[in-house]
């Protein structure tokens, strides 16, 4: 069953590319590209079936066993048109053309002084006959490092400032998690990328672990009351886990004035490195009215979202610069820090 789908998907791939995708790149010149293209067509296919099984599996469970209704759903709306940019290939293709030439000629200097990233099977040659075995372990690193992304995009206030309009959100859902300045996803598609090239992910498992890790991600922002019981909530970031990292306040705790449960996969991250925060409640989402974006972050459209960001980014690295206006500005006593609202 699973050849037949495989098989299935690389028809569909390859009609796909022959019969779009092919001549506006051999018309443009662009024919160089058509490998690349391919590996883009799967990406996209890939994409549009995590969106409906996410919906098929998940969307139910939210309207079984919600935490929150809320009768205007307008904020919800534009998080799924972001998971459409983001898992259609769009914001990818945008990232791809913005660094395709930095890509060449970073790969022309590796080649020309015989430099060739590793692979973990070079360390452990017995993992080329455990393809699962050496997935998980990859997985694993890749998560290590992603732990390291988000808790800076927490920490810098320059990042800060462009990925709060990802806790900006109050009506938290399954759709979140690809709620992102384009900026932030920008950054944070650098670092996966420079973290998979110097660890020599093989290109076989390079769309398998990342949708793993976008899978997780719609699962831990759910809008349900979902527990993975005991042992579960242990090994893996469940929708309770992840929502106290996005908790409009957060626990009265010196080590939590950047945040609290970082872990995009394994909690086992926030243990280690003292930022974990079990807590039983289901707490209310957003960013606190001290936070690096107006009120309006969390009811506006896309583009506005985006303009605020910029506006953020600027007066965190401006000098004297505004973020918003000043009328916007509210006082949160739970805060301990300025420049972090959440």
């Amino acid at each position: 069953m699973i050849n037949s789908f495989t098989e299935a998907l690389v028809s569909l791939q390859g009609w796909l590319l022959d019969r779009l995708v092919q001549p506006p790149l051999l018309a443009m010149g662009l024919g160089s590209y058509l490998e690349v293209a391919f590996d883009g067509v799967e990406f996209v296919l890939w994409g549009v079936l995590q969106m409906a099984l996410a919906y098929l599996l998940l969307r139910p469970i939210e309207a079984l066993r919600p935490i929150e209704v809320w009768p205007d759903r307008q904020a919800v709306r534009v998080d799924v048109l972001y998971t459409m940019l983001d898992r259609l290939g769009i914001v990818p293709l945008l990232v791809f053309v913005l660094l395709a030439p930095l890509v060449v000629e970073v790969d022309s200097w590796l080649r020309f002084h015989d430099i060739i990233p590793g692979q973990l099977e070079d360390l452990l040659p017995a993992l080329e006959r455990q393809p699962l075995l050496s997935f998980v372990i990859y997985l694993l690193i890749l998560d290590f490092a992603e732990y390291w992304r988000h808790r800076l995009s927490h920490t810098l206030r320059w990042w800060w400032a462009l990925h709060a309009i990802h806790h900006s959100q109050r009506q938290m859902t399954l759709w979140t998690d690809s709620r992102n300045h384009l900026l932030d996803d920008l950054s944070s598609g650098l670092w996966f990328a420079a973290i998979s090239l110097l660890i020599g992910v093989p290109p076989g498992h390079f769309i398998g672990l990342l949708m793993a890790i976008r899978t997780i991600e719609s699962l831990s922002h759910v809008n349900a009351w979902l527990s993975f019981g005991r042992l579960g909530e242990l090994l893996l970031v469940s929708p309770r886990y992840h929502r106290w990292h996005h908790a409009l306040v957060l626990p009265d705790d010196r080590r939590y004035r950047y945040g609290c449960n970082f872990a995009v996969l394994f909690p086992v991250w926030d243990q280690i490195f003292g930022t974990q925060y079990r807590g039983q409640a289901m707490p209310a989402t957003g960013i606190g009215d001290d936070g690096p974006l107006p009120e309006s972050a969390a009811r506006s459209g896309f583009w506005r979202q985006q303009g605020e960001g910029l506006r953020a980014l600027a007066a965190a690295v401006l000098p004297g610069t505004a973020a918003r206006p000043a009328t916007s500005a509210h006082t949160n006593d739970h805060r301990q820090d300025e420049q972090h609202g959440r």
